[in-house]
């Protein structure tokens, strides 16, 4: 991907879960570009090197409420309007949707949602004022199809997709862009985040064999994962493009999302439940 235009002097991006993976990549990535970055994360430590490289970085718990006024304060303060939010962090737990607490569900949507939409709403206002900047959502090919056993971190993508389809057509009248960016499967530490729960869900009486066919599942097709750099360029261009696309897909097993649309849902599940169940 190429971008079509180079960041004003000194423009300000906030990225979130910029402590490792997609969102390290990508503060990287637009640090050499020349962008002044804002990580956010909630290990302040692992962000040292990104603050070696000429970050600014900022401690953020994104399902804390208190964390998310204090950096909202903080960018406000020390950067003023933001030209751009890249709204990266998330994670996802992994089990049955009979058996999986609601505790666990609501911990996802407190993050990948509810928090996500809670900084915006924080950090909107000053941008849109000012007429312009762009919003960027890190979702996933999970948010336009799921599979057995992620049924709780997919539903919040497709809620995520959801949110953004509606920010997109509420702040185009004030020069604002929403761009999605939906990756396949890329070589972070999403697998083992997710380990203990699905290490739980394998030993369930009910659905432990479905759950050690997805582990196997995942493990195969993961073998192909692509590096978070692919991400950090989609977002990059993203950020970048004079007109963006409302969405990019990108990295291995991303073009799934064009099958799952072209196919027949009986088809596509029978597809799945052969792999998986």
């Amino acid at each position: 991907m190429t971008h079509d235009r180079d960041p004003d002097p000194l423009a300000t991006v906030l990225i979130t879960g910029a402590s490792r993976g997609i969102g390290a990549a990508a503060a990287r990535l637009l640090l050499q570009r020349g962008w002044r970055v804002i990580a956010a994360a909630r290990r302040v430590e692992a962000m040292a090197p990104l603050a070696a490289a000429g970050a600014h970085v900022l401690p953020l718990d994104l399902s804390d409420e208190r964390s998310r006024e204090q950096l909202a304060a903080a960018v406000a303060e020390r950067f003023g309007p933001l030209d751009a939010l890249v709204n990266n962090a998330g994670f996802g737990e992994v089990g049955p949707l009979e058996t999986m607490p609601l505790e666990r569900a609501r911990a996802i949507f407190d993050v990948n949602v509810f928090g996500l939409m809670g900084l915006t709403q924080l950090l909107l206002p000053a941008m849109r004022e000012r007429g312009r900047g762009r919003i960027v959502n890190v979702s996933s090919i999970a948010g336009r199809w799921v599979s057995p056993g992620s049924g709780w971190y997919g539903a919040s993508k497709h809620a995520l997709e959801a949110l953004s389809d509606a920010l997109r057509l509420e702040l185009h009248r004030f020069g604002m862009q929403v761009v999605l960016i939906e990756p396949g499967l890329i070589a972070t530490d999403f697998a083992a985040v997710a380990d203990p729960s699905i290490q739980q869900a394998q030993s369930c009486t009910i659905y432990g064999g479905m759950m050690r066919k997805v582990r196997t599942g995942w493990d195969n097709v993961y073998r192909g994962a692509s590096a978070p750099e692919v991400v950090a360029r989609a977002i990059e261009t993203a950020l970048t493009a004079a007109r963006p696309k409302p969405r990019y897909l990108c990295g291995h097993q991303s073009v799934s999302v064009i099958a799952n649309r072209l196919m027949p849902t009986g088809l596509w599940d029978r597809f799945v439940r052969a792999q998986m169940t």
